[in-house]
């Protein structure tokens, strides 16, 4: 019985860790292997066209980089 309320404490532990890195850092859990840029794929959908909700995303991180490009200060 000990050892499972041990290895109960551990992975509580470790999921509690995981979690509060996290939250400090912002930034999800990637894969090693490297995505879909490993296999040379700019997207994960192989579509001519972009969706319409692409190319608002697009349009808003061009507007952005001008944005930064642009400013005074």
């Amino acid at each position: 019985m000990g050892t499972v309320i041990a290895t109960f404490v551990i992975m509580l532990s470790v999921v509690l860790m995981m979690s509060l890195g996290y939250l400090i850092k912002r930034k999800s859990i990637s894969g090693s292997c490297g995505g879909i840029g490993a296999i040379g794929m700019d997207k994960v959908c192989d579509c001519p066209e972009p969706c319409d909700k692409r190319k608002a995303k697009m349009a808003a991180e061009a507007k952005m980089k001008a944005l930064q490009e642009n400013r005074i200060i």
